[in-house]
């Protein structure tokens, strides 16, 4: 290594050579400063000498690669400094962080499904209500405004098909639909009897077996919508 000392100065640029790596700049006016110094790496121990010539610093090679322990080796006319697997992992960009693993599947019912469900238990209720006040106050059941409850269920149910999302949101959707269907059974029987002007006593919904399975359908299916509650029938909605 003697040769090598007296031989060969490398010029080292520090930039991209190791994380923390001082640089040695040469001095505008080389006559001004002295013509050797020293370079210390920054988180190493020891330093390396650096002798300024023709306005450029160099570094000599045995004491950089003894402050970095590293190693020298020739190959061909190239000197080849061998940096340590520590230093080198410093130096390699850090791995991308590993993916962040998907959200488990949500169970049960979800909170937009149970919202749209209640959207169209409630023009279901409403739908009734409207029947049973045009009765008890022998007023018509008239399509006028029958057809209006009509489209809005519909709406709200195609709404409520489109937000099951889960198996309890879509094994429950039979329920929604079978609510609708059968007030559009009731109102459909009022509205022949209209047409045939029947009489239609004031009391007739008080023991309707249809009206009382409408009503045991809305209670049941309001007993099990919960966020994220699993699905349980309820038979009088078939």
């Amino acid at each position: 290594m003697r040769r090598l000392r007296e031989a060969v100065a490398v010029l080292v640029l520090m930039a991209g050579a190791g994380p923390g790596w001082a640089q040695q700049s040469a001095p505008t006016h080389p006559a001004a400063v002295p013509r050797s110094t020293a370079m210390v790496i920054s988180g190493y121990d020891g330093q390396a000498d650096v002798i300024y010539r023709n306005g450029h610093a160099y570094v000599e090679v045995e004491g950089l690669a003894r402050v970095t322990q590293s190693t020298l080796a020739f190959q061909g006319k190239s000197i080849v400094l061998t940096l340590p697997a520590s230093t080198i992992q410093v130096m390699q960009p850090a791995s991308a962080s590993p993916p962040v693993p998907a959200a488990p599947a949500e169970k049960g019912f979800s909170r937009e499904f149970l919202r749209a469900g209640v959207e169209q238990m409630t023009v279901v209720r409403e739908w009734r209500s409207a029947i049973e006040n045009a009765i008890r106050t022998n007023n018509p059941v008239d399509q006028s405004w029958v057809s209006g409850y009509r489209s809005n269920a519909q709406s709200r149910m195609a709404m409520a098909t489109a937000s099951a999302t889960t198996d309890a949101d879509r094994q429950a959707l039979p329920l929604l639909q079978g609510a609708t269907t059968m007030m559009q059974q009731l109102s459909d029987r009022f509205l022949a009897l209209r047409t045939t002007a029947s009489y239609v006593s004031p009391d007739t919904l008080d023991n309707d077996p249809l009206d009382q399975k409408i009503l045991a359908c809305a209670q049941g299916m309001a007993s099990i919508a919960i966020p994220g509650g699993q699905f349980q029938d309820v038979v009088e909605c078939h």
